[in-house]
């Protein structure tokens, strides 16, 4: 039988347990334990090194306990923390564009490396002093219009690349290659349109690529059995062509320059299968390691050593060259067989194109990208996308 103080005292306990029972759970136990279910899928029980870093506008206050969460929760899946010597690495991301936030974990197992997200939700709205963000922008770089009076092109003449030498545009075609100069009003008007004597028939899907002396004086076209090389001289001079302009033709299956290490300005060349219109995987110098046959390539510069290389490959895949190790890129299967890096960090809505995009590359300054995009009447133009900061 309880006395009337030992009542009081269990009334009393009662009354203290009531708050602590009802205290609302941390806002990172949901998205830790979603995340842990995650990672632990991908790594199984084992060891693995844990590091977080914060990209959010999340206060860093809040990233002890969240990293105490995701701890517990992955031991309790059998994935113990360990130290910088382990094998399995977990990289944890706070991430945050114009409209969510997410938790991204980049799990390493050896050279393989696979990612986890968890969508935290919206980002709430903020004062008028909102911090800088980066959205993408695009402007229109050539049209077909500025091109309708090419004497060697036709209406279904693809554009596949173009280089801007800044007193000279040049734009190669499937059949030719198009000059155009700068005007005193900083138009741009068609100098000449040189005809390609191609070596070998085009194949269904055009590629070809173009290098451009920095005088803009003269070119390098390269296509699928095929190279030429153009040059200006004065009018004056016999046998110059379309106001000083002339260009040769020649068979070849030379490797196809793909990319610049601007780190070391080493200029990386892949062998190009014009028969299967792909990449073999080839390439020279070589990368340390065997590639797997590929459509497009794009350097990823790094703050030391050498720019690791990105790789779309036949079979759908983004892979990473880096270090003398193959990684696959995951959650970027079916990009397509084009794609550009550019330096910037995603925190902007998707940029609208007004057709279809049939081929994006890098520009020479890393700082922006050109894609060629045909709208729903079959005309094209060429935007350039950059980033910009405000």
């Amino acid at each position: 039988m309880l006395t009337k103080r030992m009542c009081l005292l269990a009334m009393l306990g009662a009354a203290l347990l009531r708050p602590l029972l009802a205290a609302p759970q941390s806002p990172w136990e949901k998205p830790a334990s979603e995340l842990a279910d995650q990672i632990a899928a991908i790594l199984g029980p084992g060891q693995a090194h844990l590091t977080i870093r914060n990209l959010s506008s999340i206060s860093n206050d809040e990233i002890p306990a969240m990293r105490r969460l995701l701890a517990q929760d992955l031991q309790a899946h059998g994935v113990m923390m360990a130290g910088t010597e382990s094998a399995n690495t977990i990289r944890v991301t706070l991430s945050e564009s114009a409209r969510e936030r997410l938790l991204v974990a980049e799990v390493g197992e050896g050279n393989q490396s696979q990612v986890a997200m968890v969508d935290l939700g919206p980002v709430a709205m903020q004062a008028a002093t909102t911090p800088e963000k980066m959205e993408l922008h695009k402007e229109t770089y050539l049209s077909a219009a500025m091109l309708a009076n090419g004497p060697n092109a036709s209406s279904g003449d693809e554009v596949m690349t173009i280089i801007d030498t800044g007193a000279r545009l040049f734009v190669l075609r499937e059949e030719s290659v198009v000059i155009l100069a700068r005007n005193a009003d900083h138009g741009r008007s068609i100098e000449a349109s040189l005809a390609l004597d191609l070596k070998r028939p085009t194949p269904r899907d055009p590629r070809g690529v173009l290098i451009a002396a920095a005088d803009g004086n003269a070119f390098t076209a390269m296509v699928p059995g095929t190279e030429c090389s153009g040059a200006f001289s004065p009018p004056a001079e016999t046998g110059a062509l379309q106001n000083g302009w002339t260009v040769d033709c020649h068979a070849s299956d030379e490797p196809w320059p793909i990319a610049v290490d601007t780190s070391s300005a080493v200029q990386l060349k892949a062998f190009y299968n014009s028969a299967r219109d792909y990449f073999t995987g080839v390439v020279s110098p070589s990368v340390g390691v065997d590639l797997p046959p590929f459509y497009a390539a794009a350097p990823l510069p790094r703050s030391a050593g050498n720019a690791a290389l990105l790789i779309g490959g036949i079979d759908g895949k983004l892979t990473l060259a880096e270090n003398g190790a193959l990684k696959v890129v995951s959650g970027t299967r079916d990009w397509g067989s084009d794609f550009a890096a550019l330096e910037a960090v995603p925190a902007s809505a998707p940029l609208a194109m007004d057709g279809t995009v049939t081929a994006l590359w890098t520009a020479p300054d890393g700082k922006s990208v050109f894609a060629v995009v045909r709208d729903p009447a079959n005309q094209y133009e060429v935007d350039r996308v950059t980033a910009l900061c405000n």
